[in-house]
């Protein structure tokens, strides 16, 4: 186990709490921009769509207080993901390892997982801007995550050898 040189904690003691808030940032940040792409029509999907529309069909999901708490259940969950890239990917620099993640979580959300959203069109009936828009929302969030992660454990790195 690699320690800071300072006070003796483990590496992973100190970006844990970052890793967390980037997370939780990241999810909320890119939730509320595709809440306001899908306020504004560029999709035909928004947070609420997935999370709360699914499996929920009540008069209120379909408000903004739907659409807040799918936000925050998007964040809450997107601390999962960027857990998970700190585990994983945390040592890739740049924005390749991003761009591919978006792919990846775009790909596993409208094709793989599509049976358990049934209030989302097949993708084959999706139209091009819902394509669109999301598949680069999902880019943008993942490219975010990754490179935030990555440049908080590089700087991390970067203090604990200087330090």
């Amino acid at each position: 186990m690699r320690y800071r040189k300072k006070n003796k904690e483990p590496i992973g003691q100190v970006m844990i709490p970052k890793v967390i808030s980037i997370g939780f940032f990241g999810g909320f940040i890119w939730s509320l921009i595709a809440s306001i792409t899908a306020f504004f029509n560029f999709t035909s999907v928004s947070p609420k769509t997935f999370i709360l529309r699914s499996w929920l069909q009540t008069e209120w999901t379909d408000h903004w207080l739907g659409q807040l708490i799918s936000i925050i259940i998007l964040s809450l969950l997107s601390i999962l993901l960027a857990l998970l890239y700190y585990v994983t990917f945390k040592k890739i620099q740049g924005i390749w390892a991003g761009i591919m993640i978006g792919f990846v979580l775009w790909f596993i959300a409208f094709w793989l997982l599509e049976p358990i959203f049934p209030n989302i069109p097949a993708f084959y009936m999706l139209d091009s801007d819902t394509v669109v828009t999301t598949l680069c929302l999902f880019i943008l969030y993942s490219v975010f995550i990754s490179y935030s992660i990555s440049f908080a454990y590089s700087q991390q790195l970067k203090d604990e050898n200087t330090g």
